[in-house]
């Protein structure tokens, strides 16, 4: 697990990842969680070096941190855990997806978000490098990518065929040209209406891993729900994935047995109205992070366990009483 301990360069910099360790600690000790098999190893917080406001969004300041991302995402896997990284804003994705392209080839990345992300430096409306991440990751993207400063070390890991959108409802006019003409695959809010969550899910995996082993990674923005249930974000767009569509998405990814990295990303404490707000999205983070390993809505059991039987003597009082 690796928080960012400070947000990413390009946003306000509140602290959401103390909210989610503390918030963490309480979930991974509480049954029946534990059930699961699963250990947490936290690898400790990132931190950055400072930087003045006015370069919080510039390129070598967004570049040097998302590069240690990549650093330390390739570490927990080659460890052999599965990379939990909570952030922050959706840039740390540069590094997290390439850092598990170096630690294991060939990743399907699984885009969870009301927004593509796929603006390049050239046609992006605001500048903002979390509007970006998918164009610089693609190889079919790179002759319209820019030198930016700081960015030297990122090499394009993804092919247009290596990923799946999910949830889009906030497009773009360049990002739906290159959804169209790149021939990358996505299913709008429109298309799981149409089909529902399960087909969209087995579509999504028969597309990315029939027939082969590859790893997945899932990279989850929190403004992919509704705003209703995750109101703490920077970009809510209504109209979002439910509970059960979001919990669905991370159960099927869990019962894959392929899921090797999950970004969590934009849920910022400040931006609730209230402290429920606040409260409220980092509970649903928290429920999608604990579905993603392993947790169920039905309920669990630990291996081995078995139901109390009475002793002899509690038999034999009965006996009497009878």
């Amino acid at each position: 697990m690796y928080p960012l301990k400070t947000v990413h360069p390009s946003v306000p910099p509140f602290h959401p990842p103390s909210h989610f360790k503390f918030s963490s600690e309480s979930h991974f000790s509480h049954e029946p969680f534990p059930h699961t098999g699963c250990s947490v190893f936290d690898y400790g917080d990132l931190t950055f070096e400072d930087v003045p406001r006015a370069d919080w969004n510039t390129s070598w300041s967004v570049a040097c941190a998302v590069h240690q991302v990549a650093k330390a995402v390739c570490r927990v896997i080659r460890d052999g855990h599965t990379c939990v990284t909570l952030g922050g804003d959706h840039s740390l994705a540069l590094g997290s997806v390439f850092g598990h392209s170096l630690a294991q080839q060939n990743p399907a990345v699984i885009w969870v978000d009301a927004h593509a992300d796929v603006n390049t430096p050239l046609t992006s409306r605001t500048g903002n490098l979390h509007g970006q991440p998918v164009a610089f990751l693609l190889h079919e993207l790179q002759d319209k990518i820019p030198s930016l400063s700081g960015f030297s070390w990122l090499s394009p890991c993804l092919s247009a065929r290596d990923i799946v959108y999910i949830g889009l409802r906030d497009v773009d006019p360049a990002e739906h040209f290159i959804l169209k003409n790149y021939g990358l695959q996505y299913f709008s809010t429109r298309h799981i209406d149409e089909l529902g969550i399960h087909k969209v899910m087995e579509m999504t995996l028969d597309y990315l891993i029939q027939h082969s082993k590859r790893s997945i990674h899932l990279s989850f923005d929190i403004d992919a729900f509704d705003p209703s249930l995750a109101p703490a974000t920077g970009t809510p767009v209504p109209g979002g994935l439910t509970l059960r569509e979001g919990l669905y998405i991370a159960e099927e990814l869990h019962n894959s047995g392929a899921l090797s990295a999950l970004d969590l990303v934009e849920v910022n404490p400040r931006l609730g109205s209230d402290p429920n707000a606040a409260d409220v999205t980092l509970d649903l983070a928290m429920d999608v992070i604990l579905s993603c390993l392993g947790k169920v809505r039905e309920g669990m059991h630990t291996k081995g366990y078995r139901l109390p039987c009475p002793s002899t003597e509690e038999r034999e009082e009965g006996e009497v009483q009878a």
